[in-house]
């Protein structure tokens, strides 16, 4: 950042290319809790210039009280509601990056907002890398029941435009991934809408 911007990327960059082909559009950062959403997504913001946006902090944000007491308070289902209303509004927000918290995908229309108004990106991460990132965070909600919900959420996160597996590298590798993997993406739409 110099001054308080964020500096855009030459114009003839693959970073430059991937912003013109994205338009309006988010990258939206899908994957379980401790698969790296946010600190990943803050670095690759910053790679290509725009804006990083983190759906639970602007859930929290919204309703005035913190996601494990919106869980104790309200239950899940409600907080759910939440979290695609604050998503649906996000996207119109776009390009950015997005990270959405590991269970947004459950819901059907935020999975269409995203194929609609996104390049998703599942952030892969084998059960024990979650497990060992977030047993320091047991103050979230649904931590400790990763093995669980695994299961009947990668079908749904496997059907993103983008896998990238998120693993104990330096998170800037991880970036240079997503960033390697977007042109040919954006590509594939390209010939598809010709």
């Amino acid at each position: 950042m110099v001054n308080g911007t964020v500096p855009k990327p030459a114009e003839t960059s693959r970073e430059a290319r991937i912003l013109r082909a994205l338009g309006t559009r988010s990258i939206v950062l899908v994957g379980m809790m401790g698969a790296g959403k946010s600190s990943i997504g803050r670095r690759l913001a910053g790679r290509l210039g725009i804006s990083f946006v983190d759906a639970d902090t602007e859930i929290e944000s919204a309703a005035g009280m913190s996601i494990p007491e919106i869980f104790a308070k309200h239950g899940e289902p409600y907080f759910r509601a939440g979290e695609a209303r604050v998503i649906a509004r996000l996207l119109e927000q776009g390009p950015q990056v997005l990270a959405t918290g590991g269970g947004a995908i459950m819901d059907a229309h935020t999975r269409v907002l995203i194929r609609d108004k996104g390049v998703s990106v599942w952030l892969k991460a084998d059960v024990e890398v979650l497990l060992k990132r977030t047993k320091r965070r047991g103050e979230r909600p649904l931590v400790d029941r990763i093995r669980e919900l695994l299961p009947t959420r990668e079908p749904l996160y496997a059907q993103s435009d983008i896998t990238v597996q998120s693993r104990d590298e330096p998170h800037d590798v991880i970036v240079d991934e997503i960033i390697a993997a977007m042109p040919e993406h954006l590509a594939v739409e390209e010939e598809k809408a010709s």
